[in-house]
């Protein structure tokens, strides 16, 4: 069938991916179990994404960021971490960068939408809907992939990014390391009096997480943590009663707020592969790595890992070497790994000790918010991390 590139998985992270090849003469296809109507109309999944500066650029690039409606994109100037009830809060703010935001607030399902509709204006890529991938296998010329329709196809380089749970991945003998938080994260958008200034909020209060994120108009993205036991009882709760609860968790800060929306849930489970490469094969995404939503580098990530493994590809192309050769795989790995690891280990070191209720815990927290806001070295490493302006 003359494939060079086979992508498991057309999530948004495999979308931007087979849109990164879209100037070679790389025949790709990608395959995806969600319908086509799916992906051309993504349902609202209650997610709305915190893309950084590089992010941005990213999407630009691609050809995507324009297909986003301009009023579904909130700027984030402000951000605050607050500790308990406390009223000292950890302060990041855009000004301090000299640029016009910290980040940019965007539905997780216009986002897809964009890249979905992008990569079917790119002519050396297929997408193939409803279809998944069964198993796979790679030998020193290629990587044969049988799909759920039973037919079997070849490619110098196959690509998984088929979620954190990645059977593909597991296909390939991959381990992972896994980190369940034994939590849920429920979202929704609620509306509210006052305005938010496009401040965003992190809120570690004891025995559970808000977070309260601007969007346009008086309208706000809420993301609550709760360990499991207690989700049903978030989730079921009477809708004004909901509305009353969430209000006074934020102290009254916005006014009343109502909320506007269906309430999501989703198990907290972060993954990091011990391998990012194999033989012929690389993982992109969630498959390679999944974040914990708390410090918003999730997709952010998987944005930053297809970019890379893209301009691996194109130099093996530029200096005429097989795409699938384990030199430009293995620059890869090392790449994103240098990034992902570390921001993977801190990232679950700050959810486990912002919900532990302890009392040294409690001291540690408070402190590591005072250092971050009066130390500038933190601050400034914090702050990149949270913008990539400087990446």
């Amino acid at each position: 069938m003359n494939l060079d590139v086979i992508i498991s998985g057309g999530g948004a992270t495999g979308l931007s991916f087979a849109c990164s090849l879209a100037d070679t003469n790389l025949n790709v296809r990608v395959y995806e179990k969600l319908s086509e109507e799916k992906l051309a109309e993504p349902p609202t999944d209650g997610r709305d994404i915190a893309l950084t500066h590089l992010s941005v650029k990213i999407l630009k690039e691609l050809g995507a960021w324009h297909r986003i409606p301009d009023d579904a994109i909130s700027p984030i100037k402000e951000a605050r971490v607050l500790d308990g009830t406390s009223p000292y809060f950890l302060h990041f703010d855009h000004r301090k960068i000299e640029h016009k935001a910290l980040s940019f607030l965007v539905p997780n399902h216009l986002i897809r939408k964009a890249l979905y509709e992008q990569v079917k204006a790119v002519t050396n890529v297929q997408l193939v809907t409803g279809v998944t991938v069964t198993s796979l296998s790679t030998d020193s010329e290629k990587g044969s992939v049988v799909l759920s329709s039973g037919e079997t196809v070849e490619a110098p380089l196959v690509i998984s990014s088929d979620s954190r749970f990645s059977e593909t991945r597991r296909n390939m003998g991959i381990s992972t390391t896994m980190q369940d938080f034994g939590q849920m994260v429920i979202v929704c958008r609620m509306q509210h009096e006052e305005s938010h200034d496009n401040i965003a909020y992190e809120c570690f209060h004891y025995g559970r997480t808000l977070a309260v994120l601007p969007l346009t108009g008086n309208e706000s993205s809420i993301v609550i943590t709760v360990h499991h036991d207690r989700a049903d009882e978030v989730l079921n709760m009477a809708e004004d009663k909901f509305s009353d609860d969430i209000s006074e968790r934020f102290e009254h800060r916005l006014g009343k707020m109502k909320l506007i929306s269906k309430r999501y849930s989703y198990p907290l489970v972060a993954v990091l592969a011990d391998r990012f490469v194999a033989n012929r094969y690389a993982l992109l995404g969630d498959a390679a790595v999944g974040m914990h939503p708390v410090t918003a580098h999730g997709f952010n990530l998987g944005l930053r890992g297809q970019d890379t493994l893209a301009r691996e590809i194109k130099s093996a192309i530029t200096l005429g070497v097989d795409i699938g050769d384990s030199k430009g795989l293995v620059n890869y790995q090392a790449k994103h790994r240098r990034i992902s690891k570390p921001l993977y280990l801190v990232t679950n070191s700050i959810v486990r000790l912002y919900t532990n209720d302890k009392f040294l815990a409690r001291i540690m927290r408070k402190s590591i918010l005072i250092l971050g806001n009066n130390i500038w070295s933190i601050k400034h490493a914090i702050m990149n991390q949270l913008t990539e302006i400087e990446s």
